[in-house]
Formats: structure tokens, C-alpha cells, sequence
């Protein structure tokens, strides 16, 4: 067993999604809502993998007790899974990737969300990475710029320590 797995195919994903946020603001005239689309749902799917995943096993790991870190990562979580509810401007995808640069420093950095887990989970890392691998994809409701979701989109972006003003 490579000691490094979990890490790998989760940065790994991080790249592809870093690519597909690139591939959707290439031309700064123009959003390409197709990759968008496809960098929101594969966003959902990586931040499900964590949550119902990643997360929970390592606390199983640790005996019931979660990592320190765990509170912060699950806030991020909340704030990106909330911007990707509107339409996709430009404050919204400046406000991804601020998160977005500062979350996953915490999964990749050294001593980081991923690190850790490769180092605890021993024999049960082919179980949590097949587990990994074979998260569904998810589906994606049509975007909403009503009110109450851009309040929704400022308070979990406050709640994890951004901000973000009206798009």
C-alpha cells in the first residue's frame, strides 16, 4: 500500500477541479457555464466525500474524537456549497477562490486533512479510498438569486470567517 494514496486522489481532484474553474473564466468577457457546471457538481461530490467519508472515518479512527481542524473544514464546506447556489458572477467566483486557495492548504498542507488521514488509516486505507472512488456524483438543483439564498450565501461565508458583499 502506497502511504500517500488517500492525499493523491484527492489532490488529484483538487487539480481537476482547479482546471475546470479555470476552463469556465478563461475568457474574462465570458463564464463557461458548461465547465461551471461541471466544476459545481464535481465540487458537491468532492465536499460529500469528505463529509460523509473522509471526516466521519477519521474521528472513527482518533476514537470518537474528531480533528481540531474538522470544525473549520466543515464551515468552508457550508460557505462553498452556498455560493455555488446563485448564478455565477464574478464576486461569487472571487469568493470561491479565496476560499477555495485557504481550504485546501488546511487538506494538502503538511499535517494537513489528507496527511492525516494516510497516517492513521493503516489497513483501512484500501476500504476508506474504494469508498472514495465510489461516491455518486451529485445532482445539482438550477442556480437562485432570490434574496433569501444570497443571505444564506453572505451568513455561511461570515459564519466561516469571508466575506462576501452583493454579487
Amino acid at each position: 500500500m502506497h502511504k500517500d494514496r488517500i492525499a493523491g486522489f484527492l489532490a488529484e481532484d483538487h487539480a481537476r477541479l482547479d482546471g475546470l474553474l479555470r476552463a469556465a473564466t478563461a475568457d474574462p468577457s465570458h463564464i463557461d457555464h458548461e465547465a461551471y457546471d461541471r466544476f459545481r457538481s464535481g465540487l458537491l461530490r468532492h465536499i460529500g466525500m469528505e463529509e460523509k467519508i473522509l471526516l466521519p472515518a477519521i474521528q472513527r479512527l482518533r476514537g470518537g474524537e474528531p480533528l481540531p481542524i474538522a470544525v473549520k473544514l466543515r464551515l468552508d464546506h457550508g460557505a462553498l456549497a452556498s455560493l455555488l447556489m446563485p448564478t455565477p458572477t464574478l464576486a461569487v467566483l472571487a469568493a470561491i477562490r479565496a476560499i477555495l486557495a485557504a481550504h485546501n492548504r488546511l487538506e494538502e498542507g503538511t499535517g494537513g486533512l489528507y496527511q492525516t488521514c494516510d497516517e492513521l488509516a493503516g489497513g483501512a486505507a484500501d476500504t476508506i479510498l474504494a469508498r472514495l472512488r465510489e461516491a455518486p456524483e451529485v445532482a445539482v438543483m438550477p442556480h437562485s438569486d432570490s434574496p433569501a439564498v444570497m443571505t444564506t450565501v453572505r451568513n455561511a461565508c461570515a459564519r466561516a470567517g469571508y466575506a462576501f458583499g452583493d454579487p
